[in-house]
């Protein structure tokens, strides 16, 4: 193997590398509070990781969410971030809150824009 096609095979693996790794370790950076409807208990994540599904612990989901992260994040009604014709994902944007209408169904899950 010629020592350019050497370089360029180095420099493939380690672009590769660095894109499988893009968000790995990374966190929201800030909090994001969940509320129920008529709770006083407020459920609250620090720093979470921005991959994957995050499930909201209260036991009969969230009414009310405060974004104070510097990511947007997406709320979802069912417990696995699942997108169905009657719960369909709720785009929360950075620095802001939203709560749910009256008699709908509250957010038992959430993942992050990244």
């Amino acid at each position: 193997m010629s020592h350019l096609r050497r370089i360029g095979v180095i420099t493939g693996a380690a672009l590769l590398l660095t894109a499988t790794a893009c968000s790995a370790g990374k966190t929201t950076v800030g909090s994001l509070s969940f509320r129920a409807q008529d709770g006083p208990v407020e459920v609250t994540y620090l720093n979470t990781a921005v991959q994957g599904c995050h499930t909201i612990g209260l036991p009969r989901g969230a009414a009310h969410v405060d974004n104070n992260t510097l990511v947007d994040v997406i709320l979802y009604r069912t417990p696995k971030c699942q997108r169905t014709d009657a719960a369909d994902g709720v785009y929360i944007p950075t620095s802001s809150s939203n709560v749910t209408a009256p008699g709908s169904l509250p957010w038992r899950s959430f993942s992050v824009v990244h």
